[in-house]
């Protein structure tokens, strides 16, 4: 689910990259750099771009890609048998390292039960994927005083991306839900922007009648946002991540605050309970 107007790529082709390396960051997050003469045609955009991310599918030889980088893409896509076309799967980047021909993506990894845990704990150097630039989710149209960034783990990437974009006079609030404390992530944010980090396996862990309602992903990051002191004025927010916290900020801020609502932007990355697509 989403309310938002994606600023496109100018120019997106459908990419072939190799995997670099990867890299445990943190107990949750695994860090996969990709790199190759394909990153000559990726044009970094800054805060939360995003792109699809096609996997090969277990047995496959070959690595089958989309030749099409418009909507056609999908089309193509569904044209191809099962067994032969890719996973497809929606990330965003972490860093770019234009010099190097280097982009890192961040994995939420709870085992290897999907396709691309599996890829992110497993993957080895040399090995292909394909990507197709999606372009940048975070695009206020509206004049505002201060910025509200939401986000469980499956959005950090996001919220490290707009606050390393922010200019230095920005001034806000970023919450960010994880579950486990070593899963804060060091990166630069604005002096007027204040970063948050809840964490949902100490709240779990200290038992109490909210415990089982906050190990819920999202709820935690909702919660805080329903009991915080905001700062007066036009704000621009932008939630992100579990379907419940985004659609959950959004309703809490244009019903209970009064926030106009298109002053929110929201995207469900992904819904508790519910595996995504092939």
């Amino acid at each position: 689910m989403a309310n938002f107007q994606t600023v496109r790529p100018a120019d997106a082709h459908v990419l072939t990259l190799d995997v670099v390396g990867t890299k445990r960051v943190s107990p949750n997050v695994v860090r996969v750099t990709l790199g190759g003469e394909g990153m000559d045609h990726f044009t970094p955009m800054g805060y939360d771009q995003w792109f699809r991310l096609f996997l090969s599918r277990p047995d496959q030889d070959v690595l089958r890609l989309p030749t099409r980088s418009s909507g056609l893409w999908y089309v193509q896509y569904l044209a191809t048998p099962r067994a032969k076309r890719p996973y497809v799967r929606n990330y965003t980047v972490r860093a770019v390292r234009a010099d190097l021909r280097e982009l890192d993506v961040d994995f939420v990894v709870h085992g290897d039960e999907g396709p691309a845990s599996r890829f992110a704990l497993t993957a080895e150097p040399g090995e292909r994927v394909g990507l197709l630039d999606q372009g940048v989710g975070y695009n206020p149209r509206v004049e505002h005083d201060w910025t509200l960034v939401v986000a469980d783990e499956t959005g950090l990437p996001a919220v490290a991306g707009i606050c390393e974009s922010l200019p230095d006079d920005a001034r806000g609030l970023a919450v960010v839900e994880i579950p486990d404390g070593g899963d804060v992530q060091d990166f630069r944010v604005p002096d007027g922007v204040e970063l948050r980090w809840v964490v949902r396996g100490d709240d779990a862990a200290a038992g109490g009648a909210d415990a089982d309602h906050h190990a819920l992903p999202g709820r935690l990051a909702l919660d805080t946002v329903l009991g915080a002191d905001l700062p007066a004025g036009p704000v621009y927010a932008y939630a992100v991540g579990e379907s419940s916290l985004a659609t959950g900020v959004r309703r809490h801020l244009v019903n209970d605050r009064g926030v106009p609502k298109a002053n929110v932007d929201f995207v469900g990355y992904w819904r508790h309970g519910h595996a995504a697509s092939s």
